[in-house]
């Protein structure tokens, strides 16, 4: 097919995105209301989304396994109790193949941009195939963004690294063929996904050369196998996954009260403060000590979960870790602030994502852009997580302000699902043409929502990505509980938005 070749769709749904909350989307349109006209549009090459995409040695999930799976779809096979990129991705696929949704997604697909047509109250939506380059003019009734937060690789620029004579790789990235046996590695990045691939890469290389900006705090944690006795029970009897679930997801929902600003709060984050210092201190080189402790508090920045071989690898003698900024790059190494060069064949980049995922050209009623309509907020912004004003039938599934510090990601995409479902059966069912939120309602949910997050540690001065750099405004981080986004999502009313 020619590069100017032009295809043209109709459908009721389109989906953005083959992750996590677009297989949910899908699933619990048939699940739920019977309906199998939707379409999912995916620009990589396969279903999976984040775990497609992060491929990288030791990449594993950091939430238990009974919480890391769908609540209609539970997994009795996960081995391990933070399961591994490949067992999620795995588990992954066979939703996918059990709910037949295989045949609604095209891969290799980017979306260019969407323009609500008020007339016929439909989206028409721009997308480009990557393999054939042909456009695709895809319209429908409701448009719905499921691409998630972890999407674009922050991009890494410096004097001579075009001359750089070894691969730069990002680990969302992470190519099959990677050779890092017997080579002198530079990694860039502190956090959860560096403190999961050093361990797997640190007795194959010649040298792992650490550089960090900001310490984390982490927390102590063991992988255990989860034997086949345990399987077959979580298989065959029934409740008994479910219990599991319910257990682990309210221990893990007792972290959120260590999060607010008052004494109690305090005290409770205070105490695992400590105790994070305490195991760094244990084991980790005392030489590296001042690099790792954070001076923040707990809970401003995403804490990092490790099983001991991360500290343990920093014993290495080939294992270094620094905080002396690099400067420039050579064909064979790196240079840094303090004149110190370090031999490098292999550049690993753990620097995390470019968080603009919503940044598209999205158009709304009047021709105003998405962009236009944040600029009036402030910054990025959806009410309840999911819609803007003057964008009738668009929606979010896991969109501003959704993400959460503690607990399961999976639960969100669950409710937000659920919350949309609600909210488009009416269109759906030919009741409605059109659902869109009062912007009153839009700016008193915005407005609570940032006196809401004052009052809690996301508010402190410590540099995240949770913050806006330019506002100062947190429009990553749900700062209610869990139980409160169940309410919300599943019996919050409905007479905030307008039918027509």
């Amino acid at each position: 097919m020619s590069s100017d070749s032009q295809i043209e769709r109709v459908n009721d749904v389109v989906i953005i995105g083959a992750g996590f909350s677009g297989l949910t989307m899908a699933c619990q349109l048939q699940r739920k209301l019977n309906h199998f006209d939707y379409v999912i549009y995916e620009r990589s090459a396969e279903i999976g989304g984040t775990w497609w995409a992060n491929k990288y040695p030791g990449c594993a999930v950091d939430i238990p396994a009974a919480c890391y799976s769908l609540s209609f779809a539970p997994n009795a096979e996960f081995t391990k109790f933070f399961p591994s990129q490949k067992e999620v991705l795995s588990y992954i696929w066979k939703v996918a193949d059990k709910y037949n949704v295989r045949p609604h997604v095209f891969c290799n697909v980017e979306c260019e941009g969407a323009l609500w047509n008020n007339e016929r109250k439909r989206w028409l939506v721009k997308l480009r195939d990557s393999i054939s380059r042909c456009t695709i003019l895809q319209e429908c009734k409701i448009l719905i963004s499921a691409v998630g937060a972890l999407v674009n690789s922050k991009p890494f620029s410096l004097p001579g690294t075009d001359l750089f004579q070894g691969p730069i790789i990002h680990t969302a990235r992470w190519p099959q063929d990677a050779v890092v046996r017997g080579k002198n590695v530079v990694v860039v990045g502190n956090g959860a996904s560096v403190a999961q691939l050093i361990p797997s890469i640190a007795q194959e290389a010649r040298s792992i050369a650490q550089f960090i900006r900001t310490p984390h705090y982490y927390i102590p944690s063991r992988n255990v196998d989860i034997g086949s006795a345990w399987r077959n029970l979580f298989l065959y009897v029934p409740g008994v996954l479910l219990i599991l679930r319910l257990i682990i997801f309210l221990y893990l929902e007792t972290a959120s009260f260590m999060f607010g600003l008052d004494a109690r709060s305090k005290n409770l984050r205070h105490h695992y403060a400590d105790r994070s210092k305490e195991y760094v201190r244990r084991v980790a080189p005392e030489k590296y000590w001042p690099l790792l402790l954070p001076r923040y508090e707990l809970g401003c920045k995403r804490r990092v979960f490790e099983n001991q071989n991360y500290m343990k690898c920093l014993q290495e003698d080939h294992v270094s870790l620094t905080d002396d900024p690099i400067t420039a790059v050579k064909k064979h190494s790196i240079l840094t602030r303090s004149g110190k060069e370090y031999p490098a064949d292999v550049i690993v980049l753990a620097t995390g994502s470019s968080l603009t995922q919503w940044d598209t050209n999205i158009y709304g009623r009047d021709g105003r852009s998405q962009s236009d309509h944040w600029k009036s907020y402030g910054c990025i912004e959806a009410y309840h997580s999911i819609a803007m004003s003057g964008f009738p039938n668009f929606f979010y599934i896991l969109g501003p302000n959704s993400g959460r510090g503690h607990t399961s990601k999976i639960y969100a995409i669950e409710s937000y699902t659920t919350q949309v479902l609600r909210i488009v059966t009416p269109i759906l069912k030919g009741q409605r043409k059109s659902v869109e939120v009062k912007p009153e309602k839009e700016k008193e949910y915005h407005e609570r929502l940032q006196l809401e997050i004052e009052k809690t540690v996301w508010a402190t001065s410590c540099a995240s990505y949770f913050i806006d750099s330019e506002t100062g405004k947190n429009w990553f981080i749900y700062p209610w509980s869990s139980f409160r986004m169940w309410y919300t999502t599943r019996l919050g009313s409905l007479e905030d938005r307008t039918y027509e």
